[in-house]
């Protein structure tokens, strides 16, 4: 019997890092996103293969139910293999069934995007195995590599969200987001993977008191969301990355990269890497690409 399950990537629009002290945030799923492929086997082990979206294999190896039960980390400490062992003996700690009455498994995930695009290989995944073990994904991604969540929420929901950590639970609100002017909105992708565990560290050891900006950000959010001029959406998010500028002390995207761009580009995410929002009255697609940025989707071939 094959089991198969799916997840939606993400894109943080607002609330990048501020999210993390309780700040609201607007996110919207992907319209890529991870298949997870469960096959029964033998021999108490896992055998595990991870395709990238062009159908090569970035990940292959075997998994000893042992190791998952006693944690155990194999040769270099930072390898995928021992990540994915730390993530499946959380998984084990919160529902040990999928080892105590099983002989062994086939997996298999699937990326619908690039992997180095930074659209949620690791939210997908554990979103995918919560789904399989049928247990709570936020407590999974707590328990592993933790972050804000707002991913997972992106991996369960097929429509905008607004999303906030409310007494270190995470609350999400469905946001209908279709204003009129989508189509002046496109995503570029900045040629270069962030990492979001290092970039949350930096975040966390630049903080100064933010208690005053969590108040502008979640106005200047309430306004992108509810936008329905692309002037409205641009000014709010043009002076959301100057918040954020000033709280992370890095310059903006657009000051380092795109100066003379005529409209707005924004940070998504994890500053300095994976995609920037840019909008403009003019499509943008010819500028990016004669300064080297060659991936330029429009909003309705990457947003659900």
């Amino acid at each position: 019997m094959i089991k198969k399950f799916y997840s939606n990537g993400k894109l943080l629009i607002t609330g990048e890092y501020v999210v993390l002290d309780g700040a609201k945030a607007f996110a919207l799923p992907t319209k890529y996103g991870q298949n997870l492929i469960i096959e029964e086997a033998e021999d108490n082990i896992i055998q595990w293969t991870s395709y990238d979206s062009d159908k090569s294999i970035w990940f292959e190896d075997n998994i000893p139910f042992a190791s998952i039960v006693r944690k155990e980390r194999h040769d270099d400490d930072k390898s995928v293999k021992n990540t994915l062992i730390e993530i499946l003996h959380e998984a084990y700690l919160m529902n040990s069934d999928f080892i105590t009455t099983s002989k062994g498994y086939k997996i298999t995930t699937e990326l619908t995007f690039p992997k180095l695009w930074g659209l949620g290989t690791s939210s997908t995944l554990i979103n995918n195995i919560a789904q399989w073990l049928q247990i709570d994904a936020f407590e999974l991604l707590k328990r592993s590599f933790g972050g804000s969540g707002y991913d997972i929420a992106c991996a369960q929901n097929n429509s905008g969200i607004l999303y906030q950590i409310v007494n270190d639970k995470p609350i999400v609100e469905i946001v209908d987001f279709n204003p009129d002017f989508t189509d002046k909105i496109f995503f570029v992708y900045l040629n270069k993977k962030q990492n979001s565990k290092n970039a949350i560290a930096s975040y966390y050891s630049n903080q100064v008191d933010i208690r005053k900006t969590i108040p502008v950000i979640n106005d200047l959010t309430k306004i992108v969301v509810e936008a329905d001029q692309p002037k409205t959406f641009a000014l709010a998010l043009a002076q959301h990355e100057i918040e954020l500028s000033n709280i992370l002390e890095l310059a903006t995207v657009k000051e380092v990269l795109f100066h003379d761009f005529s409209g707005v580009v924004k940070s998504l995410g994890a500053w300095g890497g994976d995609f920037v929002l840019s909008i403009s009255k003019e499509d943008p697609t010819d500028y990016f690409k004669e300064r080297g940025f060659e991936i330029v989707i429009p909003y309705h071939e990457m947003i659900l």
